[in-house]
C-alpha cells in the first residue's frame, strides 16, 4: 500500500484521531509555546516554509503569523483527516499565504531549490519517512542557502548525528529545541 492509500484510509485516520486530538489541545499549547519553537528555527517574514507533517495545525497558523502575507508556508501531511482539519482552521484564520496539500513527504511534488525552510517538527524518527529517503527530497526542495529546522518528539539522540552524516546537511545550532541545519 503506498503513502496515498495510506493518507486516505479510515482505519488509519481513525487510529490518529486519538493522537492529532491531543495535538491541537489547550493542554499542549500551555505546555508548548508554538511561536517560541517557530522562533527556534529561524523563520523570517517573506520566507517560504514547508512544513512537513502538519497534522492538526498546531504550528501552522503561528508559522504562518510569522513569516507574514509576503511568506509562503506549505502544510504537507499524508493523512487527510489532519489536511481537512488544517484546511478549515486556514479558511477561518482568512490566511491567504497557507496552501494546505495531502501529499508524501518523500516525493513532495514540489519544484527544485522552491523553498526557503523546512519544518520537521515531531515527524521524525517515523517508520513511514525513513531519512535515507527524507533527507534527499528536503535537500532538493531547499533553495541553495536554506535551512532544515528539526524538533524532536519523541527525543531521539541518534537522528541530529544522522542528519549530518548524511553529507546533505551541516549543523549550525540548536535553539529553543530545534535543530538548525544548512544546506551542504
Amino acid at each position: 500500500m503506498n503513502t496515498e492509500d495510506l493518507g486516505n484510509s479510515k482505519i488509519l485516520n481513525l487510529l490518529f484521531k486519538p493522537a492529532g486530538m491531543l495535538m491541537g489541545s489547550r493542554a499542549r499549547g500551555w505546555l508548548m509555546n508554538p511561536v517560541k519553537t517557530l522562533q527556534g528555527a529561524g523563520i523570517q517574514p517573506g520566507q517560504t516554509v514547508l512544513e512537513v507533517g502538519c497534522g492538526t495545525g498546531f504550528f501552522t497558523i503561528p508559522a504562518a503569523g510569522l513569516i507574514g502575507d509576503q511568506g509562503n508556508l506549505v502544510a504537507m501531511d499524508a493523512l487527510s483527516d489532519y489536511t481537512k482539519q488544517v484546511s478549515k482552521k486556514v479558511q477561518s484564520a482568512g490566511l491567504k499565504n497557507v496552501r494546505v496539500v495531502k501529499r508524501d513527504a518523500l516525493d513532495t511534488g514540489l519544484n527544485t531549490a522552491s523553498i526557503d525552510k523546512v519544518l520537521l517538527f515531531g515527524v521524525i524518527p517515523f517508520p513511514s519517512l525513513p531519512l535515507n529517503q527524507l533527507l534527499p527530497e528536503m535537500h532538493r526542495v531547499l533553495k541553495t542557502e536554506g535551512t532544515l529546522a528539526v524538533w524532536l518528539f519523541p527525543v531521539s539522540g541518534w537522528v541530529p548525528k544522522s542528519i549530518v552524516r548524511s553529507g546533505l546537511f551541516k549543523y549550525i545550532h540548536k535553539r529553543n529545541g530545534v535543530y538548525n541545519y544548512r544546506r551542504c
